[in-house]
Parts: structure tokens; C-alpha cells; sequence
């Protein structure tokens, strides 16, 4: 039958290492220009060789206005819950496309998105369903092959 070469195919560990740094790649470049439009810039810190800076993201006053007074978001004040999403949005992202700490950052989206869908934007149901379906296949999957956890052969997941 044709159905079984195409599904051997599919099942091959390479293309299913393609999807999921495809995954990584859609995940990471939503929640990396979501935290690009908080910010406006960053606070120098650190260089490393290379000219590249290191620092810590400055909050645009609309981020903080938002935060304030459109996201509804209980228990934390809204500096502190701009500041963790902001930090969130370029951290987990970076961590995704290396595929380090796949799981771990997958797990930090997938809270993000729950939080976003309860409280900040509830009809945006079907982006949010989306993110999640990504983040929980990669929390399960893993990075794939290309992936820098894949150098790591206790953590594989087989």
C-alpha cells in the first residue's frame, strides 16, 4: 500500500527532528518579538568578545502602562509581572532555538500561554491552542537531533 511507505517515511528520527526544530523555531520567534515590542532596548552589563552586549531589557513605558492597566494578571504587581514575561519572552525563546533545556523552556511557554489565555486575551483561543499543542510536543519529544541536548545521551529521550 502507499499509506506505509509515506509513514515510514514521516516516522523517520531525522524528519521527526525537522518538525521539532520547526516547532522550536515558530515557538521561539512568537515569544522572542512579543518581548522585542517590551522593551527598548537594553541595559548595558556586560560584552563579550564580538561586540556583543549583554544586559538587562528596559521596559517601554506602554509595557508597563499595559501591564497596569489592560492585563488582568492576579497575585503579582504589575512591574514585576512586565518584568518576569519581558525577561521570559528573550530567555526561553533563545534557549528553544539552541534546544537547551527544550522541555524546560517548552514548560515556560506553555505556562505563559495558559496565563495569557486565562487572563490577558481569553478569545485568543485558537493561537493559544496552537502554542500549547507545540509546547507540549516538545515537553514530550524533546529538542530533536538538532538540538544541543542532543549531545547529552542520559537526557534523550528515546
Amino acid at each position: 500500500m502507499l499509506i506505509n511507505p509515506f509513514r515510514t517515511i514521516l516516522s523517520s528520527q531525522w524528519i521527526e527532528s525537522v518538525a521539532l526544530f520547526t516547532g522550536r523555531f515558530a515557538l521561539a520567534s512568537v515569544f522572542w518579538l512579543s518581548g522585542q515590542t517590551k522593551v527598548d532596548g537594553f541595559s548595558l552589563n556586560l560584552m563579550i568578545p564580538g561586540n556583543i552586549q549583554l544586559g538587562w531589557p528596559v521596559l517601554k513605558d506602554s509595557t508597563l502602562y499595559l501591564f497596569e492597566h489592560e492585563y488582568n494578571l492576579p497575585f503579582i504587581p504589575f512591574t514585576l509581572a512586565a518584568q518576569m514575561a519581558t525577561l521570559a519572552e528573550h530567555v526561553l525563546p533563545v534557549l528553544l532555538l539552541m534546544g537547551l533545556m527544550t522541555q524546560f523552556a517548552a514548560l515556560g511557554i506553555f505556562v505563559m500561554t495558559l496565563v495569557i489565555q486565562i487572563f490577558v486575551y481569553p478569545d485568543a483561543y485558537a493561537t493559544h491552542a496552537t502554542w500549547l499543542a507545540l509546547s507540549l510536543i516538545l515537553m514530550i519529544r524533546g529538542g530533536g537531533q538538532f538540538a544541543l541536548d542532543y549531545l547529552f545521551p542520559s537526557r534523550r529521550i528515546p
